[in-house]
């Protein structure tokens, strides 16, 4: 292949796009035909609202991190997470921003990666190329199959003129692998920095945590964006517009607000689906479904419960579930419930603690609240805590999560019909506001056995998806293990507390 040759007005173009390092709307306003006959963009006279506002972010961030350096504070990176309905114009948008830092920002690093190799290959890189192809600065780009680099003679050009590292240089999509994150790590410039997650919600977990560490160099031009239909209901993607939500700048985009799109195809959506539909969140609205489709627990019901007041359940027994930690990172965690309240009494957690400060704090929570059963899960270090505190005289029940189902044919271990147990009664019940209750209860996924079992996904694979182990949603499934009776035979004295509290004289209640 012969080398491109520069055009007379060659270096006119370089000096124009080096002053557009700072304002990525202003290169796609110049680099591309908008509304130019017999051009793939002639009926089009430029980017859509919603990416007029994102690239007025960038413009404004970059502004902002220039300020900074001039008072010698470091200059910060842009997260910014876009969950869309469907046709909006995502991957276009993920080119042009690509493009615009290849262009303007030379020596400056892009990695483009997405859910799947399929999509990467297929759908992804393929826009970027697209759009290059397009660009006013068209020739700069060498082409190949996974990567744009700059053409020879650009390298030499301003080689001549500056101290220019072309090693980096380049627009790459990368792959991963969520049995290897690490792979997908050691990506660094000193430049200009950015990292495109297209269909973002199905990249799992370990690989987000490596992408960070991308951004290691304190330059002006640092930019991370994952945009993505919000297909899963949990995850890190869902997290950017939920836990996370402070360290990402969020949009959510509405299908039907890009007026050059067949609005027929969303009303037809909503009219087949229903406007409340998962299908209708994902598609149209751009917002997250009620529940995935292999989620044992909907994010939609824990919300609810969580929302939900806590209402007084006459006769309910208080029951106490235990989840004691395994591992150093893992926390023990002492929830309590009477009949659909789960909310009233503060649940207790605490991380590194040995067998013997567990029992002392389960011990603790057993004489103030007076629960009328006590369930501790006796798979691994619980059954330490179980013996101490029976050798002291607490009743306790040992739940053996791993053991077998009562109701065999609908579930594989007990442990799968405690949470089956918990997912029935979630609908009425009351529920802490408590983040990491909400991604225990929503995190787990299932399966069904070669029987037909429903299993609840173990733990160790959560934790290769780089999820917790849900220890506070085990504890509460605790107290599903068995139907206990209430001690007392009058009013129950969690609920005499509650009166308590009120100020009411619950005597004559019986």
């Amino acid at each position: 292949m012969s080398k491109p040759q520069p055009r007379t007005d060659e270096q006119q173009l370089i000096s124009k796009l080096l002053t557009l390092a700072d304002d990525p709307l202003a290169f796609v306003l110049f680099a591309f035909p908008w509304g130019k006959p017999n051009s793939p963009l002639e009926n089009m006279t430029g980017p859509r609202g919603w990416q007029l506002e994102a690239l007025t972010k960038i413009r404004d961030h970059i502004a902002t991190n220039r300020n900074k350096v001039r008072q010698k504070i470091d200059p910060e990176l842009l997260k910014m997470a876009f969950s869309s309905g469907r046709g909006t114009g995502k991957t276009a948008f993920l080119s042009w921003i690509a493009l615009w830092i290849f262009s303007c920002v030379p020596a400056s690093t892009t990695v483009v990666s997405a859910n799947t190799e399929q999509q990467l290959k297929s759908t992804t890189f393929p826009e970027i190329r697209k759009w290059a192809t397009m660009a006013i600065n068209a020739n700069w780009f060498e082409h190949n199959a996974m990567s744009l680099r700059p053409a020879p003679w650009l390298i030499e050009t301003l080689k001549s003129s500056t101290d220019l590292d072309d090693a980096y240089w380049y627009i790459q999509a990368r792959l991963w692998s969520e049995e290897n994150p690490d792979a997908f790590a050691g990506v660094h410039s000193q430049r200009g920095m950015v990292v495109l997650f297209d269909e973002a919600s199905g990249i799992p977990a370990p690989i987000w945590p490596v992408t960070q560490g991308y951004f290691t160099d304190k330059t002006v031009h640092r930019v991370w964006i994952a945009i993505s239909n919000p297909r899963n209901p949990s995850g890190p993607f869902f997290e950017c517009f939920h836990s996370n939500r402070a360290h990402w700048v969020t949009t959510t985009i509405d299908a039907r607000s890009v007026s050059e799109n067949d609005q027929t195809l969303y009303d037809s959506i909503i009219a087949q689906y229903g406007e409340d539909s998962d299908q209708a969140r994902v598609e149209v609205y751009g917002e997250f479904p009620r529940q995935g489709d292999q989620q044992f627990i909907s994010r939609g019901e824990i919300t609810d419960a969580m929302d939900r007041e806590a209402v007084d359940d006459p006769g309910a027994p208080l029951l106490m579930g235990v989840d004691p930690a395994r591992f150093g990172d893992d926390e023990a965690v002492i929830a309590f419930r009477c009949g659909r309240d789960a909310k009233s009494i503060e649940w207790q957690k605490y991380k590194r603690c040995s067998t013997t400060e567990l029992a002392e704090y389960c011990a603790a929570a057993i004489d103030r609240y007076k629960p009328d059963a006590v369930f501790i899960e006796g798979d691994g270090v619980g059954g330490g805590v179980i013996d101490i505190l029976k050798h002291y005289g607490y009743r306790v029940m040992e739940v053996t999560a791993g053991g077998g189902a009562q109701d065999k044919d609908m579930y594989a271990n007990h442990r799968t019909e405690l949470w089956g147990r918990m997912r029935e009664w979630l609908p009425t019940a009351a529920l802490p506001e408590d983040r990491q209750l909400a991604d225990d209860l929503g995190a787990p996924m299932y399966d069904y056995s070669l029987k037909g079992q429903m299993k609840l996904e173990p733990k160790d694979k959560m934790k290769r998806r780089g999820y917790a182990s849900p220890n506070s949603g085990d504890a509460l499934a605790m107290t599903f293990s068995r139907s206990v009776a209430r001690k007392d035979a009058g009013i129950s004295r969690f609920r005499k507390k509650r009166l308590l509290a009120t100020g009411m004289d619950y005597s004559v209640l019986g």
